[in-house]
């Protein structure tokens, strides 16, 4: 083989792995978006729950009579 021959195996191959390696990539990010999108529901539900809780704990009881007047 000539030595421009094995400069274009040499670059198809690194081609190639870069390739494979741009669509590993891209799986991985896939997956952790949907874990980042996964959390983000459950954050929102919380502060949801949170300020719920919050606004119950806000509310003051009413003023009554004690029972003995």
């Amino acid at each position: 083989m000539s030595d421009e021959t094995n400069r274009i195996t040499r670059l198809e191959e690194m081609l190639a792995y870069q390739a494979k390696t741009i669509e590993e990539l891209s799986d991985q990010l896939a997956e952790q978006w949907k874990i980042v999108e996964q959390m983000r529901t459950k954050l929102d539900r919380l502060t949801e729950r949170f300020l719920s809780l919050e606004e119950q704990s806000l509310e003051a009881p009413g003023i009554t009579r004690p029972p003995h007047y």
